[in-house]
């Protein structure tokens, strides 16, 4: 396993597009925008970096290139989720061979299988790669949960299992995986709104929406959390607290594309169908979050 600390402020990527196209370049800025504002690592490819629409050849692509342009800097965490387990090995191995350092890996979506089902899909990518992996459990787009017992079942036989995403809004879960694997799991917020009520129960750090655009800030938070400084965790926490709300206005990845090239981050806001822009409403509460930013 290679020996990476996957904890404190990662950005989940992501993916910028000129008309059809994925849009390098605009990918090397936003890399650089994020290990310049000293984030903790990057996850190209996830939920937020358009997996969904992406061919294979770009999911690929994409990973290769966020490699590429990191160097080394800071870990990058590749996403090799699929509702398919042949796919999603697939994925991880080719990642593990173009030199991630780890994978997030979603549950699978649509198909909703058991947690026997799903403790086999997990298994069969665990043999498969020395590479840690981050489970990811998101009931509200996948429709199914990482059951406790089943991470515990998880972590007993793979010793890469040991990190996961929780986004399920429930402060309630870290304490049940804590209470149940103490420093054998390390939790990752998957909400920004709650990563420092996930925190204060100890969770080690966010895998951000927001940290694309305001890193720093977010790695602030973190920090000051770690070191259980919460009242000035708070004090940044309730300055963002409008913008993690607007970049859930529409779905994720809408806002944050549009917050992205309104501050010059990335050239294009444009996303694949079947998202589409924002409209003008959303794109009024966007605009209001982002200039609170500056006060």
């Amino acid at each position: 396993m290679k020996p990476r600390t996957l904890t404190g402020a990662i950005t989940a990527l992501a993916t910028p597009f000129r008309g059809k196209d994925v849009s390098f370049g605009d990918l090397k800025r936003l890399v650089e925008h994020q290990i310049r504002g000293g984030i903790d690592g990057i996850v190209p490819v996830g939920t937020t970096g358009e997996s969904p629409t992406l061919t294979s050849e770009e999911h690929m692509d994409v990973i290769r290139a966020t490699i590429e342009f990191a160097r080394g800097r800071v870990p990058v965490i590749a996403g090799t989720g699929s509702n398919s387990t042949a796919e999603a090995l697939d994925y991880t191995r080719r990642s593990d061979e173009a030199g991630a350092d780890a994978v997030l890996v979603v549950t699978p979506y649509y198909n909703k299988p058991s947690q026997e089902g799903l403790y086999r899909h997990y298994a069969a990518i665990a043999d498969a790669t020395d590479l840690p992996i981050i489970l990811y459990s998101i009931p509200s787009r996948c429709s199914i949960e990482i059951g406790v017992p089943l991470v515990e079942r998880l972590r007993a036989r793979h010793s890469n299992v040991r990190w996961i995403k929780e986004a399920g809004g429930s402060v309630d879960r870290v304490d049940q995986l804590k209470r149940a694997l103490g420093s054998d799991i390390t939790v990752l917020s998957g909400d920004d709104s709650l990563t420092l009520a996930f925190m204060a129960s100890g969770a080690e750090g966010v895998i951000s929406v927001a940290s694309n655009l305001v890193p720093r800030e977010i790695g602030r938070m973190v920090r000051f959390a770690q070191k259980n400084d919460f009242a000035s965790a708070t004090r940044i926490h309730r300055r963002l607290y409008p913008l993690f709300k607007a970049l859930f206005v529409d779905p994720n990845p809408v806002p944050l594309k549009a917050a992205l090239a309104r501050a010059g981050i990335i050239g294009s806001e444009a996303v694949r169908l079947p998202l589409c822009p924002m409209g003008p409403a959303n794109r009024a509460i966007l605009r209001k979050a982002m200039a609170g930013l500056k006060r």
